[in-house]
């Protein structure tokens, strides 16, 4: 069981040594726009010429692949490797709900059998050469997320997700020590819903409040990478499987690819 173990993390650092940054996405609740925001981060860093691979590591709940229109696609496998879905070049994808029987299947698993499928998606996948792994995770600090920053060995780091009232910025701050305790590099903070533009005066209304995230980071000396505002736009891309940055005349895709950037000129560590 030891000697399958070692040759598999051997695999998975492989596979890891062939991509530049590796970076997760994580929250300390649900609801706050975890996988909206690595959706979208991983679009606008493959619109910026970057080969990108993006990982949802939700066990029980992946929506990567709704948010993408993939609902129904299938992975392949040629028996010794999977093959990522390429959603267009720049851009690969894996995803729990590529492998289920149909999306209203539930996950009934326990922490180490989910162990193993996080390694195969590490170790048994034809990532390639990518510049970016985004890992989507599930909310908290469970199992799924002990076991990606134990796998990969070097991290660039992860990235909060967060939404501005108390309670998500509470949770936030467990994430952050979460991090910190697995000795795991915390690249910012994102404020997501921040703010939500009125469809009919087009103003900014503070539905959630506003400037939580930015507080937080800068109590506990973390980098701010931004504010994303809400617009109802977001909502039906995620129902349609259209990412919200392909919408152009949105503030919110001016916010993530002001993030993007920043990660790009930060190599990772802004």
């Amino acid at each position: 069981m030891e000697k399958e173990f070692n040759q598999q993390q051997e695999k998975i650092d492989e596979k890891m040594s062939k991509i530049k940054h590796k970076i997760m996405i994580m929250s300390g609740k649900g609801g706050v726009g975890k996988t909206t925001v690595s959706v979208n981060l991983s679009y606008a860093l493959s619109l910026m010429d970057k080969k990108v691979g993006l990982l949802d590591i939700d066990i029980h709940g992946p929506n990567v692949a709704k948010m993408l229109g993939l609902e129904g696609m299938k992975l392949t496998s040629d028996g010794k490797e999977i093959e990522p879905f390429e959603y267009k070049p720049e851009l690969k994808v894996i995803s729990m709900a590529m492998i289920l029987e149909s999306s209203d299947q539930p996950v009934i698993w326990r922490g180490p059998i989910k162990s193993v499928a996080i390694r195969q998606f590490l170790g048994d996948v034809r990532w390639g050469e990518l510049d970016y792994l985004i890992i989507d995770s599930p909310p908290g600090t469970g199992d799924e997320l002990i076991s990606i920053c134990q796998y990969i060995k070097n991290m660039d780091g992860v990235i909060i997700v967060t939404t501005p009232q108390d309670v998500a910025i509470l949770d936030a701050t467990k994430a952050i020590v979460f991090a910190k305790k697995l000795n795991v590099p915390v690249i910012g903070i994102i404020e997501n819903m921040s703010g939500f533009i009125c469809p009919y005066c087009k103003k900014e209304v503070n539905l959630f409040g506003k400037g939580g995230g930015e507080k937080v980071a800068k109590d506990m000396g973390i980098p701010f990478l931004g504010r994303i505002l809400f617009e109802l736009e977001i909502v039906s891309s995620g129902d349609t499987g259209k990412p919200f940055i392909l919408f152009k005349n949105l503030k919110a895709t001016e916010n993530i690819n002001e993030i993007a950037k920043k990660i790009i000129e930060g190599g990772a560590h802004v």
